[in-house]
């Protein structure tokens, strides 16, 4: 009697024993599978994945290796460790779903050398905060939601057209002069004044803009990020330097006459406003505000660099697009005559034009002048699609990999207008659109930059027709991006020939 109660006992234990390891056991793999790191290649020691990346292709490479790795990945660039987040649904869960948690910036070396926590597109924290707040505050009274915007873009296009209509329909490379006229509705905002194409001054700003974008995406200045040892031999990072300080003189130099004639009272631009906003804290006895001459500098710089680079390379590409797609120009140009005839453009007539914004998102989609941005930083842990993002990780989300995300785009690699219009030929909106980045850290001159683009090119093309150069055909024009921290047209020449 004793041993059968013995045996069974023992049998219940057992049975329980096992049946405790089994439930430890899930729980175990449960824990795990919720707090396991993003896979990715094996790194080699000091080197990481070095040759696994091309640094003159970065975007291209990294979303190449989500093919074996997932959307989600592990990098290493040196001894530092960053997740790639690649196609809509894995940035968009990210920069949008926890958009708080992955709102910091992750400031990278050469960043850290020129803008060393100053500003809105390399800072972090209280001053990045009030300094976006600020900006996006002081765009909208001097750029995005006011008539005069509309009013100072419109009187650039003339300007823009004057030049054009100077080659006489003869080939030219329209780049310098669409950046000088982008630029200049910056600068309209931000200094209150609007430049000669011919400024030598106004087109060494510009040009040494385009240069350090240039440059900041250069494969030895994206090495040096990762070996920052390298600084002392590294030819591109003494002109990066140059460069910079150059611009920031002259920037300089801009700021202090706004500041000898400003009057609080009627602020006529966005140096106007921040140097009202300093006067008035200092006034009220606080010394210690984010407001500044570095963050104003470094503001001013960042906003004026951006916008000009970003927009101007998109008209670039709009107008490649025409002369390369030439039955896509003739129904933009069938829409101008039907909708707006021979007078000038408006920004109320967008939602009467239908196909052409269809075109000019999917110039953006394609052009892709923003393949992957500045890199995040998780600011606590996150558990994203099942994996551990630890606090203090850098996060870099490819925008490339969203704009031709095959599971969001019939045609991803082809210029489609049809991937913006329905089936009755409306415009439509698309989710995985995101030529603006996305969350906390989305561009905010988008606002102002949907006007450009739409303006500037409704304009050139109610007066032109672009075209190759003679003896070049339309398969011949190369669609091949000069990349840099974005993406510009490979130089190219078009002709611009008159409608009227």
């Amino acid at each position: 009697m004793l041993e059968h109660l013995f045996q069974s006992c023992t049998s219940a234990s057992l049975l329980a024993a096992i049946v405790g390891l089994l439930v430890l056991n899930f729980l175990r793999s449960s824990f795990s599978s919720q707090n396991r790191e993003p896979p990715g290649p094996t790194p080699l020691p000091l080197l990481g994945n070095f040759f696994q990346v091309d640094f003159d292709n970065l975007h291209i490479s990294l979303a190449d290796l989500s093919k074996t790795y997932g959307s989600i990945f592990t990098v290493y660039l040196g001894l530092k460790k960053f997740v790639v987040l690649t196609g809509y649904k894995a940035v968009k869960e990210a920069l949008v779903g926890y958009a708080d948690e992955f709102a910091d910036r992750d400031i990278i070396p050469v960043y850290d050398d020129f803008s060393p926590g100053h500003g809105i597109v390399f800072a972090n924290g209280d001053s990045w905060k009030e300094m976006r707040r600020f900006t996006i505050s002081t765009l909208k009274d001097f750029g995005t939601s006011k008539r005069i915007s509309e009013a100072r873009i419109i009187e650039e296009c003339n300007y823009l057209i004057e030049e054009f209509e100077k080659h006489e329909g003869k080939p030219f490379d329209n780049s310098r002069v669409v950046s000088y006229a982008v630029a200049n509705i910056i600068s309209s905002i931000m200094y209150n004044t609007r430049f000669d194409y011919n400024d030598p001054i106004y087109q060494s700003i510009v040009e040494r803009d385009q240069e350090t974008i240039a440059l900041l995406g250069s494969a030895s200045l994206q090495i040096y990020n990762t070996f920052p040892w390298l600084r002392p031999i590294l030819k591109n990072w003494k002109l990066l330097m140059k460069i910079i300080r150059e611009n920031e003189a002259e920037s300089m130099k801009i700021i202090a006459n706004l500041e000898e004639t400003l009057n609080p009272e009627t602020c006529r631009c966005f140096v106007d406003a921040f140097l009202a906003q300093k006067q008035k804290l200092e006034e009220s006895g606080i010394k210690d505000s984010h407001y500044h001459y570095e963050n104003l500098l470094q503001t001013v710089t960042n906003i004026f660099a951006a916008g000009t680079d970003t927009a101007g390379h998109t008209l670039q590409w709009a107008l490649l697009f025409m002369a390369k797609y030439p039955h896509i120009q003739d129904k933009v140009h069938e829409e101008l005559r039907r909708v707006i005839g021979s007078r000038p453009v408006r920004v109320e007539d967008r939602k009467n034009l239908p196909y052409i914004n269809a075109v000019i998102h999917e110039s953006q989609r394609l052009g892709n002048v923003g393949p992957h941005y500045v890199p995040h930083q998780a600011s606590q842990d996150v558990t994203l699609n099942g994996y551990l993002i630890k606090k203090g990780t850098p996060v870099l989300p490819i925008f490339y990999s969203v704009l031709l995300d095959k599971n969001e785009w019939e045609a991803p690699h082809t210029f489609n207008p049809s991937h913006f219009l329905d089936k009755d030929g409306k415009f439509i909106k698309r989710d995985a659109f995101m030529p603006f980045s996305a969350g906390r850290r989305v561009c905010v001159g988008e606002g102002l930059a949907r006007l450009e683009l739409f303006l500037f090119f409704t304009s050139l093309l109610q007066r032109f027709r672009f075209t190759p150069p003679p003896g070049v055909t339309e398969d011949e024009l190369d669609l091949t991006p000069v990349v840099g921290l974005t993406h510009a047209p490979t130089p190219h020449k078009l002709c611009a020939i008159s409608l009227q």
